[in-house]
């Protein structure tokens, strides 16, 4: 008995520190993209980026996401989540200090490559995590590090330009977000030292038998990365031309910054409330409706009167996309087996993220040919209701591993 308790107060710690680990990586995931983008003018004169390389800095998150992110189920099948996970938040604290440092832009770009790089990763691993650790409370953990993501984007967004101007460079703007990525390796070193000695104390008669799950070659999976695709291209265009189309509307440059921000501040609960509802509902179909219709009525809005009704609209925008953190929990809740997650998460967020890199380039296409904003939000209309489609189709509990007929055990060596 002693031995059972002594086990189950191992588990329970270590399932804290996972979630702590958990927590600190989702706090880091979007603020070297957010920081950069609040300097990104300042960046431009220090460095003397030309246009093109400023189009590639700005374009490189949506396609490191997309390329990198691809190669953790290969990563995973060499190490221990946990041992990636600190080489990428290594990767992660270095790019972003080198960068910080350099005075050439193309250095500039490749150490902002390898920032990306370990961000990429572990984009991937943490819905692997939450199988491993919290399956039957992947709502709540999913919801925590959603939540830890989308205050770290605020924080990061608000604070990049007076901290620049605090310390007289925008290298110190860029440079300290290191320290958070620092902190997020600690609990995963512990994690990754147990993980190793557990893997020398298991018994060598013992083998994992392993099938590749392909999402690539199932419904289902090709629908998840079209709705993680398409709700990323809204959440991109919204990011980059909100707070142009308030700006146009009649507001101050300082008052469409805010707006813009309070998308981001209303969604900190909503990422927190909307995994956990998805992990309690038998079908996903209520929020997928529920979330495609606040979408579309801040479009209407933001097309019709976006000046009269932009609190509304705000509120609204921030209501839709909590897409995002539905479809982080839909990845853990449509896959069987940790192997059968990470090839999902891989194949959804890589293929989505190239669907999302077109959202800001149509939409900033579309309001140079036109003038206005009629146009561009109609386009976001139409994703969306591509996104409603296909959201459809991964309310109903499925899996993944069950389409593609594939199995995954382990099995005592004989």
């Amino acid at each position: 008995m002693a031995t059972a308790l002594g086990g189950k107060r191992g588990a329970a710690r270590r399932g804290a520190l996972v979630l702590v680990g958990m927590v600190l990586v989702g706090a880091n995931l979007r603020v070297a993209v957010t920081s950069l983008g609040a300097l990104l003018d300042e960046v431009r004169t220090g460095l003397g980026l030309s246009g093109t390389m400023a189009g590639v800095v700005t374009t490189l998150p949506t396609v490191a996401f997309a390329g990198l992110g691809a190669i953790t189920p290969w990563l995973v099948r060499r190490a221990a989540p946990a041992r990636v996970l600190v080489v990428a938040m290594l990767a992660l604290t270095a790019g972003q200090v080198l960068r910080a440092a350099t005075g050439s832009a193309l250095a500039f770009v490749i150490t902002s490559a390898l920032a990306l790089a370990g961000i990429a990763v572990a984009n991937i691993l943490l819905p692997l995590l939450v199988k491993q650790y919290f399956p039957h409370r992947t709502g709540l953990a999913t919801g925590a590090y959603t939540m830890a993501m989308t205050v770290g984007t605020t924080v990061a967004a608000a604070a990049a330009v007076p901290t620049a101007h605090a310390f007289g460079s925008w290298r110190a703007g860029l440079g300290v977000w290191a320290g958070l990525a620092a902190v997020a390796v600690l609990p995963w070193v512990v994690l990754a030292r147990r993980a190793r000695t557990e893997a020398g104390r298991s018994s060598p008669t013992e083998t994992v038998t392993r099938t590749r799950a392909r999402p690539a070659r199932t419904r289902l999976g090709w629908a998840m990365a079209v709705y993680f695709g398409t709700q990323s291209l809204s959440g991109y265009a919204i990011m980059g031309w909100l707070a142009q189309l308030f700006r146009d509307s009649g507001y101050q440059p300082a008052t469409a910054g805010l707006l813009l921000a309070g998308v981001t501040a209303l969604g900190v609960p909503v990422a927190l409330v909307m995994p956990m509802l998805a992990g309690r509902l038998r079908t996903l179909r209520p929020l997928v409706l529920s979330l495609a219709a606040a979408s579309a009525l801040s479009y209407l809005g933001l097309a019709l009167a976006p000046y009269d009704g932009a609190l509304l609209w705000v509120a609204l925008l921030a209501l839709g996309q909590g897409a995002f953190p539905l479809v982080l929990a839909t990845i853990g809740l449509r896959a069987r087996t940790a192997e059968g997650t990470v090839a999902l998460s891989a194949f959804a967020q890589s293929t989505g993220y190239l669907i999302a890199a077109l959202g800001p380039l149509f939409v900033g296409v579309l309001y140079g040919a036109t003038g206005g904003w009629t146009v561009p939000v109609g386009f976001l209309l139409s994703a969306l209701a591509v996104q409603t489609c296909v959201g459809l189709v991964i309310a109903r509990p499925r899996y993944i591993e069950d389409e593609d007929g594939f199995v995954a055990g382990r099995h005592a060596g004989r």
